[in-house]
């Protein structure tokens, strides 16, 4: 009898310990999956924030080709081209 009493005493133990590293696992899981959120809302703020930049270097490229040789107006007038075709089918599409 008293060797179940042991037994029983040491499964006690042990899922009190397995209790408390579940615990444990479940608060870093969450600290985790907080800090994936947070990581993931820095990238995707960086992102934009790379767009932007980029659409700034594409804006002061053209602006400055507009200014520049030769073959840098050809790149600009093709750009300007590209601009009126792409409203021109936007005007399509709104009269349709």
């Amino acid at each position: 009898m008293g060797e179940l009493i042991h037994i029983v005493d040491s499964l006690e133990n042990k899922v009190s310990k397995l209790l408390h590293r579940l615990d444990v696992l479940q608060g870093t899981n969450q600290k985790l999956a907080n800090e994936l959120t947070a990581l993931r809302e820095t990238q995707l703020n960086i992102s934009k924030e790379a767009a932007d930049w980029e659409e700034r270097y594409n804006s002061l490229k053209l602006a400055s080709s507009m200014l520049g040789s030769n073959t840098d107006k050809t790149e600009a007038k093709l750009k300007i081209n590209t601009l009126i075709r792409e409203l021109d089918h936007c005007i399509a599409q709104l009269s349709e």
